[in-house]
C-alpha cells in the first residue's frame, strides 16, 4: 500500500477538524461535501473505511507519534 506523506496527512487532519469544529456537517451543501471529500481522502490515504479510524491512523503516522500510545483514541 502506498503511504501518504505526513505533511499531506497533517493537512487533511487539520482541514477535517476545522470543518468539524465549524459543524460543517450541518452547514451548506458545499461545506458538507467538502467534509465528506476530506473524510474519504483520509480513508483512502490510510487504508481505512471509517473517518474516525482514518484520523487515528493518520495521527499515528505523523512525526513524533508514539505508536504504543493509545491516547489518540480519545475518551469513549
Amino acid at each position: 500500500m502506498l503511504m501518504a506523506h505526513p505533511a499531506v496527512l497533517l493537512d487533511l487532519i487539520e482541514q477535517y477538524e476545522a470543518l468539524s469544529a465549524l459543524h460543517a456537517e450541518d452547514g451548506s451543501p458545499e461545506s458538507r461535501r467538502r467534509m465528506e471529500d476530506i473524510g474519504y481522502t483520509l480513508c483512502v490515504a490510510t487504508g481505512t473505511r471509517d473517518v474516525d479510524a482514518a484520523l487515528i491512523a493518520a495521527r499515528h503516522r505523523l512525526p513524533g507519534a508514539r505508536t504504543e500510545d493509545d491516547s489518540l483514541l480519545g475518551s469513549a
